[in-house]
């Protein structure tokens, strides 16, 4: 599957969102990842944020703070932003796992310093936050109304050849 990194952010302006938040533990039954689609965020309780919301379901980057993805170990967090087609999470952390784990997936999870999320978070007052994503360059450009910004992010090649493969499973096919 190609995957689209960038496109209509949603903010979930707090640090320490965890897995269970992403997709809460009841769900864990399901066989199929398509199954965990309506059930993202679920639990996240943020001022302002509708799990079941239009911001969410047109969202493709979610942009965060400090451990993002705290919590269990779990591969059905990035698997249940994967299904809903948000490939892109830009924060100013991640828990170790959850990190590796969007990565295996093909997935991209930046690390941007506070003051560029700040930037980014800020940008919202503009309006509708449209991102795009420079992986060869290691560039987001953020757009809202008339302003744009850009930030440098850094990545591994290893995390890269594993994006581009499309994850963990699809690099290891392609060389082994």
């Amino acid at each position: 599957m190609q995957k689209k990194f960038g496109g209509s952010a949603i903010f979930l302006d707090r640090s320490d969102i965890n897995t269970d938040e992403i997709i809460p533990a009841k769900y864990l039954t399901e066989v199929t990842k398509e199954a965990l689609t309506p059930y993202i965020l679920e639990d996240l309780m943020l001022d302002g944020f509708d799990a079941k919301g239009e911001k969410l379901k047109n969202a493709t980057v979610v942009v965060s703070r400090e451990n993002f993805g705290c919590g269990s170990s779990r591969e059905h967090a990035p698997w249940v932003f994967e299904v809903n087609d948000v490939h892109t999470i830009i924060a100013e952390s991640y828990a170790r796992i959850f990190r590796q784990n969007m990565f295996n997936c093909g997935m991209l999870a930046i690390e941007l310093p506070k003051a560029d999320i700040d930037q980014l978070i800020a940008l919202q007052q503009q309006g509708d936050v449209t991102v795009s994503v420079d992986l060869d360059g290691q560039a987001v450009t953020a757009k809202a109304g008339s302003e744009e910004k850009q930030f440098s992010f850094n990545i591994t090649q290893f995390d890269k050849a594993l994006v581009e493969a499309g994850g963990w499973v699809e690099f290891a096919d392609a060389r082994y």
